[in-house]
């Protein structure tokens, strides 16, 4: 009779544990139980008494959390990285973003763009806009979601352009990925897994994230928009 296991997670790790966990499940008899939320609203849950059997997260907050004692620190290792990117509802023209300038441009000549205030991109954007030198300008044509997946705004039409990690412009439907965000101005999100210290589990759920980072899943990693961690 196999255990149920908890993951607890950000938005942007989602759709690869989807597509891995029901070979996982299948080859060790267990159940796994996602629970996924944008990054700032995960953590707070965390923080208000959340708990599960294993973690993944941004790399700083997993540090943070083995720190606190909630997250075994000889557990922690990488998961996967990355980058911000720009989707577009699909069919519609895809702006120049293949330099530092032609981005700033298309971002405003944009009528709106959308991201998310809690997600560890979205958080990341306002700083972005004033790398660019446009903030003031961007300023009232930005539409913003506290989490979840940002393109859902654009398909829907109340949005242009949809910033946000490649993962979750990846994962919605009638969204077309433009590319990544030209490297001078992009921030490549890091992502580590651990097990919590307070799980009943703890040897079943250091072998699901075994299972989760063995070197066989890189290309499907690749698929939906992430690098895998190599595991020293």
């Amino acid at each position: 009779m196999g255990i149920t296991l908890k993951i607890l997670t950000s938005n942007s790790t989602r759709t690869i544990l989807d597509a891995l966990l029901p070979e996982y499940q299948r080859a060790s008899g267990n159940t796994v139980s996602l629970l996924a939320d944008s990054a700032k609203a995960m953590v707070a849950r965390i923080n208000a008494g959340e708990s599960g059997d294993a973690v993944i997260l941004g790399s700083a907050v997993v540090k943070e959390l083995a720190a606190a004692g909630i997250v075994i620190d000889s557990s922690r290792r990488p998961f996967a990285s990355a980058r911000v990117g720009v989707g577009v509802r699909r069919g519609f023209p895809k702006p120049d973003i293949s330099s530092v300038d032609a981005f700033r441009q298309s971002l405003l000549a944009a009528r709106s763009v959308a991201h998310t205030v809690h997600g560890a991109s979205g958080m990341y954007i306002p700083q972005l806009f004033g790398k660019l030198g446009i903030a003031e300008q961007m300023k009232p044509k930005t539409v913003t979601r506290p989490g979840g997946y940002i393109g859902t705004v654009v398909v829907a039409g109340e949005a242009d352009l949809a910033l946000q990690q490649l993962p979750e412009l990846l994962a919605v439907e009638g969204l077309e990925l433009v590319g990544p965000i030209p490297d001078a101005v992009q921030k490549i999100l890091e992502t580590a897994s651990g097990v919590v210290a307070a799980s009943a589990h703890a040897a079943e759920a250091r072998a699901m994230l075994d299972f989760l980072a063995s070197p066989e899943h890189r290309a499907l990693y690749a698929s939906k928009g992430l690098e895998q961690a190599l595991q020293s």
